[in-house]
């Protein structure tokens, strides 16, 4: 059999399929799969060149692999997280334990861990760290978010303000135009974005759904009680719309929102930016935000100052009073742009329907 270098079976079920096509294993990765009682047909298979990452298996046969040509990387003890994942997390998956409080979900059970490590590096957590995010980032690379538009902004705008509203209903005009909308993951517009994009269906599911998540505006004091509305609305309605959540335990203070329809969380804050920021081809839309928005503002645009063709995504900056006086982003921005090829793609508006106009007319 032709070995088939790259290719990766990250479930049971697809190395059932790989196997029962009578195809070798050599050259392909075996991700997080349980191998237990299956060590004979996966040896016959020819193991020469296959990575073997975090996978159950019975005593002995670790040996047996690599004495074939395998390389094995075995399962690393007390960790709450899997390093070896073969996807990426959905919001049901972080918060497993909701029921008895925040402090006892796989989330804020991994951001303690992190805490700790954090104070105290080691190889062992630094590798497990490195791990974990290259699968998640693997993961991403399985996705096709081809017209993805980035929506980045505040994490402390509450359920109740008037521009968590506009943002939602932006997110849904861009989930209803075709693109999956991208954001940091975490609560305040990124959370308004990812709800609107949920709820893409119909405008009655959205206004009842901000109507109830006001009730509950904000996640601090009580993240128990503000993920709870969060998943209250999606038993109550019917989630459709393409989104994606990228956040990070750097930030573990920010808990995810609900309403993303998959998590890429990251360790590494940097990989997060870098991302977030690359897989919206389409373009991003900066709401007023602090400090985090301003690293992505930049972080995106330095490519697109050194881009040499016409093909830049564009960037649209919404309330320009924040960002000509509060956070005084555009002005060095604009400064910066004059020109390049990006003084074409950036675009300081008032209000998100602009925001929405400017990026339809840039596509066409």
């Amino acid at each position: 059999m032709t070995p088939m270098s790259g290719v990766e079976l990250e479930s049971l079920a697809a190395l059932d399929a790989w196997l029962g096509s009578g195809q070798s294993l050599t050259g392909t990765s075996v991700q997080s799969v349980d191998l237990r009682g299956l060590a004979p047909a996966v040896l016959a298979a020819g193991v020469n060149g296959t990575i073997f990452l975090g996978c159950d298996l019975d005593p002995g046969v670790e040996g047996q692999l690599i004495e074939a040509g395998a390389l094995v990387f075995p399962q690393l003890p007390d960790l709450p997280f899997d390093p070896y994942r073969g996807g990426l997390y959905i919001p049901e998956e972080l918060y497993t334990g909701l029921e008895a409080g925040y402090e006892h979900t796989l989330d804020f059970t991994v951001y303690r861990w992190w805490q700790g490590v954090g104070n105290h590096p080691s190889l062992r957590a630094d590798l497990a760290m490195t791990l974990h995010d290259h699968a998640v980032l693997d993961a991403l690379g399985d996705l096709d978010l081809r017209g993805a538009i980035g929506v980045m902004g505040g994490h402390r705008f509450e359920r109740d303000h008037p521009i968590y509203r506009e943002t939602a209903l932006l997110g849904r005009d861009l989930a209803a135009a075709g693109h999956t909308v991208l954001t940091g993951g975490g609560p305040g517009l990124m959370e308004a974005a990812a709800l609107g994009a949920a709820l893409v269906g119909t405008a009655h599911d959205l206004a009842d759904a901000l109507d109830a998540l006001a009730a509950h505006p904000s996640f601090v004091p009580d993240v128990t009680g503000w993920a709870g509305a969060g998943f209250e609305v999606r038993r109550r309605s019917q989630l459709s719309g393409p989104s994606l959540g990228i956040p990070t335990w750097l930030y573990g203070h920010e808990p995810p929102n609900v309403f993303s329809r998959q998590v890429a969380k990251f360790f590494s804050n940097a990989l997060r930016e870098d991302a977030l920021l690359r897989l919206a081809d389409a373009g991003v839309i900066y709401l007023p935000g602090a400090a985090g928005t301003v690293q992505e503002i930049f972080q995106a645009v330095t490519p697109r100052y050194y881009a040499s063709g016409d093909d830049v995504p564009p960037l649209v900056f919404v309330d320009s009073h924040h960002w000509t006086h509060v956070l005084p982003a555009w002005p060095l921005v604009s400064a910066l742009a004059e020109g390049r090829p990006l003084a074409r793609r950036i675009h300081l508006c008032d209000t998100v329907a602009e925001a929405a106009l400017f990026l339809a007319d840039a596509a066409a």
